[in-house]
């Protein structure tokens, strides 16, 4: 693994290696906020993109071009699985995505399909298989999926919401219900993510955006156990798993005991207290504040260089933000962070 790629840093990092400097890629990094992903995305609607591989793989490609992250992400979306399992997507400008008939009861569970990622999901891996080959092993690849109860949570309340309040009543008044999708959603996480694996990526990482939106024991029970079962089945296939579960800040022994190589933290947290509570056990993912890329360059810096201090001397830290970048960032200030993480964590790792 780590002679085949002219940039490894990442990969190490996964897995706790000693690295040069700390490696840096930021989540949503393909994205809007770079004019070249919007001169694309003016030509075409965004499922369009998702769907064909020579422009999700375009875009793949732009942040390590043009910025000089470590690392690629698949351009893709979490809500691809929900939609292959048999459910209308539609995206709406300004409101994001919407399930027009979201599943609420036995009837609407009986609808949904058991996937087979080479069919329903292809579109997928021919961008993975073509990204692979276009990236010509600079840096790795890293693919995604939601987490089976923040997909569940689309999936009920039909669209982003604030208050949860479909899926939260569905878990309370038919708990029964809720585990049997998740775990159907788990079992097609799992074959998702294997493929993505066998297909060429690297890496990949289970997004669970909404844990946070639940109860400690809520979490354990609706969301941890089935991120759990999933990690188990793609651990064997040999490439580091990341967790990323945002506002989860209780059990985070147990989200480092998930069987997960790296965990990825938001930007509430504070890195070093987290390195101290979990020690060893897996690596560490994250966090800046996605906003302080509104900053000024000195002010990027300065943060930046408190995470990095944070953190300590040592191995087992990918840079990051804590959660996606935000569309109308400055490109010229990500590129700043990019290059001064490079720069200034030489000297947390001359010991390694």
């Amino acid at each position: 693994m780590v002679a085949t790629f002219q940039n490894d840093l990442f990969l190490r990092a996964c897995k706790r290696l000693p690295v040069e400097r700390t490696p840096i890629w930021v989540m949503r990094q393909a994205g809007r906020y770079l004019p070249e992903y919007r001169a694309v995305r003016q030509k075409y609607d965004f499922l369009t993109m998702c769907k064909t591989p020579d422009l999700a793989t375009e875009v793949t490609l732009q942040p390590i071009d043009l910025i000089g992250v470590d690392a690629a992400i698949i351009f893709s979306d979490i809500l691809v699985i929900p939609e292959a399992m048999g459910m209308h997507l539609e995206m709406h400008e300004g409101i994001g995505p919407v399930f027009p008939h979201p599943i609420r009861n036995e009837s609407d569970a009986q609808t949904l399909n058991k996937i087979d990622p080479t069919v329903d999901l292809k579109y997928v891996l021919d961008a993975v298989a073509l990204t692979k080959k276009e990236l010509n092993r600079r840096v790795p690849l890293i693919g995604f999926s939601g987490s089976p109860w923040t997909l569940l949570a689309y999936m009920v309340e039909g669209q982003g919401s604030k208050t949860f309040s479909k899926v939260k009543y569905l878990i309370y008044n038919n708990p029964k219900l809720a585990h049997r999708l998740l775990d159907k959603i788990a079992d097609a996480v799992a074959i998702y993510l294997c493929a993505k694996i066998e297909t060429g990526v690297d890496a990949v990482q289970i997004f669970d955006t909404w844990g946070g939106i639940l109860s400690q024991d809520d979490f354990e029970e609706f969301s941890l156990n089935y991120i759990r079962k999933i990690i188990s089945e793609v651990k064997g296939k040999g490439v580091p798993v990341i967790m990323f579960a945002k506002g989860v800040h209780y059990h985070l022994n147990n989200l480092a005991e998930s069987g997960a190589d790296v965990l990825g933290l938001d930007w509430t947290m504070n890195i070093g207290d987290v390195r101290k509570k979990v020690g060893d056990k897996v690596a560490l993912q994250g966090n800046l504040d996605p906003t302080i890329l509104y900053a000024d360059h000195e002010k990027i810096k300065y943060e930046a260089r408190k995470i990095l201090k944070s953190f300590g001397k040592g191995s087992g830290h990918i840079f990051n933000l804590g959660h996606g970048i935000l569309p109308d960032v400055p490109p010229e200030n990500l590129k700043a962070l990019v290059n001064f993480v490079k720069e200034e964590s030489v000297s947390y790792h001359m010991d390694d």
